[in-house]
C-alpha cells in the first residue's frame, strides 16, 4: 500500500471498492492500528495518532468489525457486547460485580443489540447463531463503544439476500454523529450506503466520487464493477 491519501469529513459514509489485494484491509488496519504506519500520518478526530496502539485510538471513538468476526461463540449476546464495552473502556473483570456499574453497562449492551437487530437473542449463545447474526452481534459489539468513527470490513460477505437487506437498513439508520467508513464487495450495499466512494487498485487509490461517478467511470467499470453496474450512458 502507497500514496494513499484519504480525507473523510465527520458524519460521512465512505466505502473503500478494490479488487482482492488492492490493499483495503491493510488501509483498515493502519487507520485502526493494528498495523503501524511505516511512512506517512494516519489523523483520526484532528489528532495525530499515528503512534498509538488500536486500544488508545479505540478509547478516542474509533471502532471496527473485522472480515472474520471475532466473538466469544461459549458466551451469550448479551455477554459479548457487555465485554466489548469493558474491554474499549479499560475495565476490569472482577469476581465481585460492581452492581451500578455492572446495570449501567448491561443497559448498554442491551440499547446496542437493538440499534443491531439481534435483541431477540440476548440470552442465547453466540456459537447457536447463523453466520448472519454473528455480523449484527458484531456490529452491535462496535456501536456499544459509542464511536465516532465505525469501521466495517465486508459486513455483507457470506450473507443471505434477506440478511444483506436488513444489513443495508441497519447502517443506513445509523446516527449521523458516526463516521462511516466500509469494505465491501457488494455494490449494491456499498452504492446505495455510501455518499462518497474511494477506490483502490495494487495498494493505491485509483479514483474517488460519489456512487454515480463510480458507476459511470470506465475505468472502474474495467477493473471491478462489470456491466451490471454501467449507467445507461456507458
Amino acid at each position: 500500500m502507497r500514496e494513499v491519501d484519504l480525507d473523510v469529513a465527520h458524519g460521512e459514509r465512505r466505502a473503500i471498492l478494490g479488487p482482492n489485494g488492492a490493499g483495503k484491509t491493510t488501509l483498515f488496519n493502519v487507520i485502526a492500528g493494528d498495523f503501524q504506519a511505516t511512512s506517512g500520518t494516519v489523523e483520526l478526530l484532528g489528532r495525530d495518532v499515528t503512534v498509538l496502539p488500536a486500544r488508545h485510538r479505540a478509547k478516542l471513538g474509533l471502532a471496527r468489525t473485522y472480515q472474520q468476526s471475532r466473538l466469544f461463540l461459549g458466551l451469550s449476546v448479551e455477554d459479548n457486547i457487555y465485554l466489548s464495552i469493558v474491554g474499549v473502556e479499560g475495565g476490569h473483570l472482577r469476581p465481585v460485580k460492581l452492581r451500578r456499574r455492572d446495570a449501567e453497562i448491561r443497559e448498554r449492551a442491551r440499547a446496542a443489540a437493538g440499534r443491531a437487530a439481534i435483541a431477540g437473542k440476548l440470552g442465547e449463545l453466540v456459537g447457536s447463531l447463523s453466520h448472519g447474526e454473528h455480523r449484527q452481534v458484531a456490529l452491535a459489539m462496535a456501536l456499544a463503544a459509542r464511536p465516532r468513527m465505525l469501521m466495517l470490513d465486508e459486513p455483507c460477505s457470506g450473507l443471505s439476500r434477506g440478511e444483506r437487506t436488513l444489513l443495508t437498513e441497519l447502517l443506513l439508520n445509523l446516527d449521523r454523529e458516526i463516521t462511516l467508513i466500509l469494505i465491501e464487495h457488494d455494490m449494491d450495499v456499498a452504492l446505495r450506503v455510501a455518499e462518497q466512494v474511494t477506490m483502490m487498485h495494487d495498494g493505491r487509490v485509483i479514483v474517488e466520487g460519489t456512487p454515480d461517478e463510480i458507476r459511470a467511470n470506465q475505468l472502474v467499470h474495467d477493473l471491478y464493477l462489470g456491466s451490471g453496474h454501467r449507467t445507461a450512458e456507458g
